[in-house]
């Protein structure tokens, strides 16, 4: 059971890292934001592409930001609902999720998956075994 207790506190800690990381990741497409900003200044000069690849580029540029952001912060709220014992479901799904972001969120997705999968941690959330 201690065992338990000491894989789901590191899974904790390391969902918060996770999710730094997937922060920092989500801030790269706010560079196509600024180019997207740098052609409607130039567009309004007259010298420069068209508006509307502007308007492109700052559109699909914060829709990946925010999306970012959002799977960032349901890892963080992960690694707090692993460390309070809450949210089985939720940290189960959040597991496979993160399958997705690789190489970090894949190792740590399939960790969180098989510690939240074993029947001695089951109880700990409240969830009663199979």
């Amino acid at each position: 059971m201690d065992t338990d207790r000491e894989h789901l506190r590191l899974l904790a800690i390391f969902h918060y890292v996770v999710g730094a990381l997937a922060a920092f990741f989500a801030c790269i497409p706010l560079i196509h934001v600024a180019v997207g900003i740098i052609v409607l200044i130039a567009g309004k000069q007259g010298n420069g592409p068209p508006a509307a690849f502007g308007w492109l580029f700052i559109l699909i540029g914060g829709f990946v930001f925010v999306l970012g952001w959002a799977f960032a912060a349901t890892v963080v709220l992960s690694g707090f609902y692993i460390s309070k014992r809450k949210h089985y479901l939720f940290c189960l799904v959040m597991a496979g999720v993160e399958c997705v972001f690789m190489p970090f969120g894949t190792v740590l997705g399939v960790f969180s998956l098989i510690v939240l999968t074993r029947e001695s941690v089951k109880p700990l959330f409240g969830q009663a075994p199979a």
